[in-house]
């Protein structure tokens, strides 16, 4: 019969039946009645519908490796779509996790990996590109008050940007008010300028004595230069040191810096580097921190380096990483950057705590061990490839897995140390 006939289920059913025998319930996964035992007789599924059968979730995007003890892509995996798992998602959707969404959370940005749509989380900021402002012989747009916020988040200006007088101090003709300082700070996310011109700065606020706004500013492509120039600085008398502490590249034209009565270290910084072209004289007065390399420096400080002598953290110099001392360990990159140890690793006395960032990169753990990984906690409930996984950890502190027959935790390797076992569930 089905459930339409019940009116009265064995107590042993969770609401649901097709007969009135304990026997004859329905799938924990049915909504809805049924019409037998199994999770393809639902008449609807309480959660998703993986090709008839009903799961509590579908096949997921990754799946724990017993051989290598990791998390890895599952060559199985399927997505949600509504309530439905598919193997892929539909053209206008792209994946995020395990799901099928419209568009990436303001956290992520899309990606194409093997011709398969993916939402990614951003490092820092997501990628964002802006129009800059425009120059012509006949016609120059400024950076002011009108157009700055336009530059939030932006990674990328595509374009050129131009400081110019009537931008900084404003225009009164057109009704422009003078810029805030303070306003400037929003190009502190600027990493490259590209497409066409170049960083053009005649006017600047005289409250500030560098253009470290621009701090993150890693790239000028100068693909389209005005007079051949892709950096432009002219008679900003307020300008001590230049303070563009993360510019690496100037792919395409020169760079020219005139009439900065008061600037200072500039002609330390090893222009044939970043520009691949002509030598720059160094002179003596301008002398850069101890920590910087022959490559010159930015401004004053071991966070104005070109590049480092030694060792570098955060974007400043340091004579050496935490090897040995510190409560957060430290190792060091092979172009010199100071990384923190995974927080897995146990801190070693006299001895480097770790050999790279990565869970399997400690001398000992702080905790547990997973194979070669060091862990907070043993597996627990995780997908694998022959079902849901579940380890406890010994005396020693390493995970070993629990009896097949598990299906939660358990304290020991025998069917009697699990909380819950299939034996039980059937019985």
């Amino acid at each position: 019969s089905t459930t339409q006939d019940v009116t009265v289920c064995a107590p042993q059913c969770s609401g649901r039946c097709f007969g009135r025998n304990p026997s004859e319930c329905c799938h924990v996964e049915c909504a809805g009645g049924c019409t037998g035992p199994k999770d393809t007789d639902c008449f609807a599924c309480r959660n998703f519908n993986n090709s008839g059968s009903c799961v509590p979730q579908c096949p997921q995007t990754v799946i724990y490796n017993r051989l290598t003890y990791r998390m890895e892509p599952n060559p199985n995996a399927k997505y949600q779509y509504g309530s439905i798992c598919v193997t892929q998602c539909p053209k206008i959707f792209v994946v995020d996790g395990s799901s099928c969404v419209s568009n990436c959370p303001s956290n992520k940005m899309e990606v194409e990996k093997n011709g398969v749509k993916t939402c990614e989380p951003c490092k820092g900021l997501c990628p964002k590109v802006c129009h800059g402002t425009s120059w012509t012989d006949s016609n120059s747009e400024t950076v002011d008050a009108r157009n700055i916020e336009s530059f939030i988040n932006c990674t990328k200006i595509q374009g050129s940007l131009n400081f110019l007088v009537t931008g900084i101090e404003g225009d009164a003709y057109n009704k422009v008010p003078p810029l805030d300082p303070e306003k400037l700070k929003i190009f502190n996310t600027v990493e490259e300028i590209t497409g066409v011109y170049f960083l053009n700065i005649q006017s600047w606020p005289a409250s500030m004595s560098d253009l470290s706004v621009f701090s993150n500013l890693q790239t000028i492509q100068g693909r389209k230069l005005y007079k051949s120039y892709a950096l432009m600085v002219v008679k900003i008398n307020s300008l001590t040191s230049l303070g563009l502490r993360s510019l690496q590249n100037i792919n395409d034209g020169a760079v020219y810096i005139k009439g900065n009565k008061n600037l200072c270290y500039h002609d330390t910084v090893n222009w044939t580097r970043l520009l691949g072209s002509r030598p720059q004289k160094l002179k003596e007065k301008h002398v850069c921190h101890p920590l910087c390399s022959s490559d010159g420096c930015w401004g004053p400080g071991p966070d104005q380096c070109v590049s480092c002598k030694k060792y570098s953290r955060g974007g400043t110099c340091v004579p050496d990483c935490m090897f040995l001392t510190g409560s957060q360990r430290e190792f060091a990159t092979k172009s010199g950057e100071c990384l923190p140890c995974h927080p897995e690793c146990k801190v070693q006395e006299g001895k480097e705590t770790c050999t790279g960032p990565v869970s399997n990169k400690c001398l000992a753990c702080a905790s547990l061990k997973d194979g070669p990984h060091c862990v907070s906690m043993c597996p627990e409930g995780v997908m694998g490839q022959e079902g849901t996984i579940f380890k406890y950890p010994d005396k020693e502190g390493n995970c070993k897995p629990c009896h097949n027959n598990c299906t939660q935790r358990c304290t020991g390797p025998g069917i009697g140390d699990c909380t819950i076992s299939s034996r039980y569930i059937s019985g």
